[in-house]
């Protein structure tokens, strides 16, 4: 048993050598929180959708604005019909051009032309609703891009609590680890004294060895809480962290009469996605109608590159109507409808789903405050009846069993009361973030 004991207290030294060569960072909650909003890469991630629905939506500019190329094209023919065009497009035709045997054979003709060309569109209904629908869903990103820092909040938050928690757990253990040596160096006084037994100077022992590895396991958690603190914050990982705000319960507000708010950012999000499923069915419908656009072109022509011996242009209005396109237009309207239905489906389900989930954290709060002065009231008693236990050991009055009994119960009800007020606070800021 002296053996074994020596490895446990072996690895907690060197479990202890190995935190403190770890730099420690003590941080606030408040910095936590705006480390995570700085450089959480979910956050980076969700800032690029957004960026990408913004861009979607920026190319429907093409609705209003021109489409303007220009072109320089060179070759040369002896193709009957592109030669006399091309002479003619340059403006020196002559008589001898309309010669029959010049016509049907002519010599290689070099032709250069340079060209701008202006499309623009006039009346495009489905152009109009497609760019409406990406409206819609950029500003669904964006809310939810919104939605995604507050769970980040959230979720720092809940870590930063942990941490806490785990913290003082630490600071339980150890000062029971303190007492528990205490009383096996008594416990051993005895035994050489002839007043205890062997079987209770081995029930101290065990006691002893007991909380040690209870202690390393919460070491462990701190190192376990500190990781994932950094991977929120994109820090590095060999940091250990220690909060500076201690744990302590927070009232926030009142959240019995809360509920579901439709202007939640993700719920709003869900709402516009909706919109722009609605607004591309009509779009898809929309193709059914003409569509109405003006062009224009500018031209110049010479035998030389780069010269412009002769110029002209051609503006014009076209009125297309794809009036039978297989049962592609039909099909796809059919689809986005069905697109439409089930996001109406799904945002319904959300908005039922988050109050289930809301009235279920409001529960999980009433019963964490209820449990909250009773874990408080069961540690003092606890603590009460181990200091009588105690007294009465060093009288000889009271049996080795019953006082690592009451030891063991104390160090419980210490750690189920930060447990209490760990869910406690927890429950308060998860209410929080489905009601924000």
């Amino acid at each position: 048993m002296k053996n074994h004991t020596y490895k446990l207290i072996l690895l907690l030294i060197i479990s202890y050598s190995y935190m403190n060569a770890q730099e420690r960072v003590a941080i606030s909650k408040m910095e936590a929180q705006t480390a995570v909003k700085e450089n959480n890469q979910t956050l980076k991630m969700s800032q690029e959708d957004f960026i990408q629905a913004r861009a979607d939506f920026r190319q429907t500019n093409a609705v209003f604005l021109p489409n303007i190329t220009a072109s320089h094209t060179g070759l040369s023919t002896t193709n009957p019909l592109m030669a006399f065009g091309s002479k003619l497009n340059q403006g020196i035709l002559t008589a001898l051009d309309f010669n029959p045997d010049l016509l049907n054979n002519p010599d290689a003709v070099q032709n250069f032309a340079t060209k701008f060309e202006i499309q623009q569109p006039l009346i495009n209904m489905d152009g109009f609703l497609q760019r409406k629908a990406a409206k819609s869903k950029m500003d669904a990103m964006s809310l939810k891009q919104e939605r995604t820092e507050d769970y980040m909040v959230f979720e720092v938050d809940k870590a930063y609590m942990q941490l806490q928690l785990a913290y003082k757990g630490i600071e339980v253990l150890e000062k029971a680890l303190l007492t528990a040596e205490a009383n096996y160096k008594m416990a051993t006084d005895n035994f050489n004294q002839g007043y205890l037994q062997k079987s209770d100077l081995l029930a101290v022992e065990v006691r002893v060895t007991e909380i040690q590895n209870q202690l390393q396991i919460a070491k462990s958690n701190v190192q376990n809480g500190s990781n994932y603190l950094a991977f929120l914050m994109d820090a590095n990982q060999d940091l250990i962290y220690k909060p500076t705000d201690s744990l302590q319960v927070e009232n926030l507000n009142d959240f019995n009469d809360t509920s579901v708010a439709e202007d939640r950012s993700d719920i709003k999000a869900m709402a516009m996605a909706t919109d722009a499923y609605k607004t591309m069915y009509q779009a898809d419908k929309m193709t059914f109608l003409p569509r109405l656009n003006a062009f224009g072109s500018y031209e110049l022509y010479d035998e030389h590159i780069f010269q412009a011996g002769s110029n002209g242009y051609v503006v014009g209005a076209q009125l297309s109507w794809d009036i039978l396109n297989g049962t592609k237009r039909f099909g796809k309207a059919q689809k986005s409808k069905s697109e439409y239905q089930k996001s109406q489906l799904e945002y319904e389900q959300y908005v039922s789903q988050s109050q289930l989930e809301l009235n279920k954290a409001k529960r999980m709060l009433v019963d964490a405050k209820n449990k909250l002065g009773l874990s408080k009231l069961a540690m003092e008693q606890s603590e009460e009846s181990l200091r009588i236990r105690k007294n009465r050991f060093e009288q000889g009055l009271e049996k080795t069993t019953d006082l690592l009994m009451s030891e063991t119960q104390y160090a419980q009800k210490q750690l189920e009361y930060y447990q209490t007020i760990f869910e406690y606070n927890y429950a308060q800021s998860y209410v929080q973030f489905l009601t924000k």
